[in-house]
């Protein structure tokens, strides 16, 4: 397993205020749903994850915004904060504090809804915040692709990958067990949502494009 622990910084940029918060919002949630025990967690997911046959029938909008401050155990929690802490500040510190909170809530919103095109009958809830992550490690792919990421390799082993080289692995991955699904028969046995990851990080690469096009004279490279 290689998980990111860090990476380069942007300079007398924002002060990534909301990638912070978010992260102290998303453990004190979790913290929430802990103290309601299984069964009332179970419901609290039902309530609040996006459920794609209520979408589709209408109901429970609310739910597109609400799955993404929910997360389903503490590997769960502790993963997709470890990957907001080390990519999304950055994105923050370029674009500015309320463009980075629209983007990241968009991005949320957009996983989720090509989640539910790939499962429309699927009574499943689907809770985390790994859509709106996705959405910004694709940005992180367009705008800082020349950075160095620092990396953890099975616990014990630390070097360095290319940001274009760690995502484009990640991408890769999720592309292909988001295709690993669409077969019945050869389906992965997983609770992943992997579409919503797919389109969190099509969005997040479409932004990502904007923002390099429209903020060239404000870009800080990275040192």
């Amino acid at each position: 397993m290689i998980l990111p622990i860090g990476d380069d910084q942007v300079k007398n940029g924002y002060f990534p205020y909301f990638s912070y918060g978010l992260i102290v919002i998303n453990v004190l949630i979790f913290l929430y749903q802990f103290s309601l025990g299984p069964q009332q967690c179970h419901l609290f997911n039902l309530t609040f994850g996006v459920v794609p046959t209520e979408i589709m029938a209408g109901q429970d909008y609310f739910s597109l915004l609400t799955n993404m401050f929910l997360h389903g155990g503490w590997m769960h929690l502790i993963g997709n904060m470890l990957f907001l802490w080390v990519f999304a500040d950055n994105i923050e510190a370029t674009i500015g504090n309320v463009p980075f909170i629209i983007f990241y809530v968009l991005g949320g919103v957009a996983a989720s809804l090509v989640h539910i095109a790939f499962n429309l009958t699927s009574n499943i809830p689907a809770i985390g915040a790994s859509g709106a992550i996705a959405a910004v490690l694709g940005a992180y792919f367009v705008m800082f692709y020349k950075n160095k990421i620092k990396v953890l390799f099975f616990m014990f082993m630390k070097f360095e990958l290319n940001a274009f080289v760690f995502l484009g692995i990640y991408f890769v991955q999720q592309l292909i067990a988001g295709v690993g699904t669409l077969d019945p028969d050869t389906a992965q046995t997983s609770n992943t949502a992997w579409w919503a990851h797919i389109g969190g990080i099509v969005f997040g690469v479409l932004m990502g494009f904007v923002w390099r096009a429209t903020k060239k004279k404000d870009y800080k490279p990275m040192v």
